[in-house]
């Protein structure tokens, strides 16, 4: 399934490797991404296709997608991604 506008994705290079995204706008070969916190959805980042990944995670960004709902959403995405792991 392709890169769409919702998807939850995670950064693979460039600084800010290992953090989580949400598209919300797909361009030929950049998208744009917001994490609600340190870039906003008034002025998301844009980055290659090629430095990310794409996860299960989707976000429905048609019913007022907020700052707010963002870091809510993504602060899940996160605890799913992290607890997968554990040595038992």
């Amino acid at each position: 399934m392709p890169i769409q506008t919702g998807s939850v994705v995670e950064s693979i290079a460039g600084h800010d490797a290992g953090r989580f995204y949400v598209v919300v706008s797909v361009e030929k070969r950049h998208v744009a991404l917001a994490d609600g916190k340190v870039r906003l959805l008034e002025k998301p980042k844009r980055k290659s296709v090629k430095h990310i990944r794409k996860t299960n995670a989707v976000l429905d960004l048609s019913s007022g997608a907020t700052n707010k709902k963002l870091r809510t959403f993504l602060r899940g995405c996160r605890g799913e991604s992290e607890g997968g792991n554990e040595l038992v």
